[in-house]
């Protein structure tokens, strides 16, 4: 998608630190951060919500989570816990009309995510 700001760092339009990158993901630090580790993990395909994916996405989905996972390893926050987190619309909170899932973590976060 063309106007897309994630599409743009995903193709490295926009420049901004890589924390993990593979052939179908690629995950930076969001620029406005809940916790001390707010990680946005993307799929590099174009996909606008979690309510656009088929079964041809399954692995794509797999390969988002299995990043978030090495990161949280990487970033030492394994041990202590972390949040993974998918916002779904509008209703749901998701500001950005690109698929992305959150990692946070790096101290004791609350029950329930603040709302938006």
């Amino acid at each position: 998608m063309k106007e897309c700001i994630f599409c743009k760092i995903a193709n490295h339009q926009l420049t901004t630190e890589i924390l993990f990158e593979n052939e179908k993901v690629i995950a930076f630090r969001d620029i406005n951060p809940i916790a001390p580790v707010h990680v946005l993990v993307i799929p590099k395909k174009h996909i606008s919500s979690v309510t656009e994916i088929t079964e041809k996405d399954i692995g794509l989905m797999g390969n988002l989570i299995m990043a978030a996972k090495k990161i949280a390893d990487d970033l030492k926050i394994s041990e202590s816990g972390y949040k993974l987190l998918i916002r779904v619309g509008r209703h749901g909170g998701q500001e950005i009309r690109h698929l992305h899932l959150h990692l946070i973590g790096g101290a004791k976060l609350a029950e329930n995510i603040r709302p938006i």
